[in-house]
């Protein structure tokens, strides 16, 4: 398969753009009740509609909530283009640092214990909840915060990337299996509430949270915008690396810090949202057939908005009134489609190696 020219990659990219915005009008259009799209576009104009409740339902419900899918779309597809070139592994995506598991044991240590059994469960979690009071979100981002200092200070000691890439799945059992014991321990309603934060969900962010989760966002993808030539270099070796004069440690500690930062503010605000840090980065390199991250970063930022703003309309079920988990939609709607690109790239002789 011949090599995309530069006029055809720019129009993938116009394509991707337009992708976006109108999966962001769709999301604001349609759900349980449906709002005409003009009437949409009139109200972010800041007309008044032709029924005041439209107002309220596209401004304060649906809008928070595609931003939200938005942002998460682009940290974690960039989360996962990060973690891909940083291991140069093609199965490489943020789960591996153990962040979200960092951040899934923040909040099981938030809400597991105040529904914790009675006699020795109920003991043993009353010692482990020394993130009350902090809410969901700050539970969260000091769990992130806490494995992001632990895989900093091993990739900053270690030189080969599969000991870090062991270390951070090693870190995530670790963290899983204590997560595993309070919810054995916990009350059911304790567990039910846990189990929904895990299902993922992009409705919980409200508008006044939506700054602070964008500005970590645009932190993570600044970084990784300003390390683009060094994550080029690394994809050829750390030895060649080495001969332009660049350092694989500086490399590798960006990547990380980024990849948390982006990984463990969106686990934070919407809990672990899975599949796009695999999935976005490869649709990427395949539809604009290149390995640069000066095209890579914003092809796959825009891939990951996308599929997170059809997999929320998916998960709404336009016209039931029901909702599915988040991660089911994203793994129902994303999945197949993912599977039957690579396979069609494949046979057409194209290459997805990172």
């Amino acid at each position: 398969m011949s090599r995309p020219s530069s006029a055809r990659r720019a129009v993938v990219l116009a394509v991707l753009a337009a992708g976006v915005l109108a999966a962001f009008l769709a999301t604001l259009a349609w759900g349980s009740v449906s709002v005409p799209l003009e009437e949409v576009i009139a109200i972010l104009r800041g007309q008044a509609p032709a029924r005041r409740t439209w107002r309220a339902i596209v401004l304060d419900l649906r809008l928070p909530r595609a931003t939200t899918a938005i942002l998460a779309g682009t940290a974690m597809a960039l989360a996962g283009l990060a973690m891909q070139t940083l291991f140069r592994n093609a199965l490489a995506e943020p789960y591996v640092l153990g962040v979200t598991s960092g951040a899934g044991l923040g909040v099981g240590l938030l809400l597991l214990p105040q529904g914790a059994a009675t006699g020795v469960g109920a003991s043993l979690l009353a010692g482990l909840a020394p993130l009350h009071g902090l809410g969901v979100v700050g539970a969260a981002a000091a769990g992130a915060a806490a494995v992001l200092l632990v895989m900093l200070a091993v990739a900053g000691q270690v030189r080969n990337m599969v000991i870090v890439l062991v270390a951070g799945i090693m870190v995530a059992a670790f963290l899983g299996a204590i997560t595993n014991v309070l919810v054995f321990f916990a009350r059911p309603e304790a567990v039910v509430a846990f189990t929904q934060w895990q299902f993922g969900s992009f409705e919980g962010v409200r508008s006044a949270q939506l700054p602070v989760l964008a500005s970590v966002v645009a932190a993570g993808t600044l970084l990784l915008t300003l390390f683009v030539k060094q994550l080029n270099v690394s994809l050829l070796g750390e030895r060649y690396a080495q001969s332009m004069g660049l350092s694989p440690r500086r490399v590798r500690i960006v990547a990380i810090a980024a990849t948390a930062l982006l990984s463990g503010a969106v686990t934070a605000y919407t809990g672990p949202i899975a599949f796009l840090g695999i999935a976005a980065p490869h649709l990427a390199r395949g539809l604009l057939g290149t390995a640069d991250h000066r095209l890579l970063i914003p092809g796959s930022a825009l891939l990951g908005a996308m599929i997170a703003l059809a997999a929320g309309i998916f998960a709404q079920l336009p016209g039931t009134g029901l909702t599915l988990p988040l991660n089911a939609a994203l793994a129902l709607l994303g999945a197949p489609v993912v599977l039957h690109v690579l396979l069609r790239i494949n046979r057409a002789g194209g290459g997805f190696s990172v």
